[in-house]
């Protein structure tokens, strides 16, 4: 009976969560839950979360340790996205959710023509990955769903990692 009136509660505030954004590097082992429609911070700058766009169709730009996650709607391509990377082994992971298209296409435009990034990966909405890829993409998308692209610098090449960019989706 004790055990049950513990995982009410529990279950009770897990059903309120919206998305989980987690790290996944093999560095640390936890998620953040973010609900939707609202701008977070956490103290120590591990968590900061922005709402760039004030339309519907929501972007949330996530800062978890070394990774940049933003989050976008298939409806809102083609765009154009700038961003920096402030550290060397910082990765981008734009995710796209509600991706209707056949094929996506991206170009990675950095501010300096030696600055080492690139698309690393790309996942799927069936969870299959592919990759590596280079500062340009074309991909055919075989299933409808929320698609991530990946981007960081290549570990075959030599060059900072840091400064500004610019991705443009099609």
């Amino acid at each position: 009976m004790k055990k049950q009136l513990l995982i009410i509660p529990i279950l009770l505030f897990s059903c309120g969560k919206k998305e989980t954004v987690g790290q996944n590097d093999g560095k640390v082992d936890s998620a953040v839950t973010i609900p939707e429609n609202s701008p977070i911070s956490v103290n120590q700058g591990v968590v900061s979360v922005e709402k760039s766009d004030p339309n519907p169709t929501d972007t949330l730009r996530v800062v978890l340790g070394d990774q940049i996650i933003k989050t976008i709607s298939g409806d809102m391509i083609p765009l154009k996205i700038q961003d920096e990377f402030t550290g060397e082994n910082q990765q981008y992971i734009l995710k796209i959710k509600n991706f209707t298209g056949k094929k996506i296409s991206g170009h990675i435009e950095p501010e300096h023509p030696e600055m080492n990034i690139r698309f690393n990966q790309i996942q799927l909405a069936n969870g299959d990955f592919d990759g590596p890829f280079g500062r340009d993409i074309s991909y055919q998308i075989p299933k409808s769903g929320e698609i991530w692209l990946f981007i960081s610098k290549s570990n075959m090449a030599s060059g900072d990692a840091k400064g500004r960019f610019s991705v443009s989706l099609q």
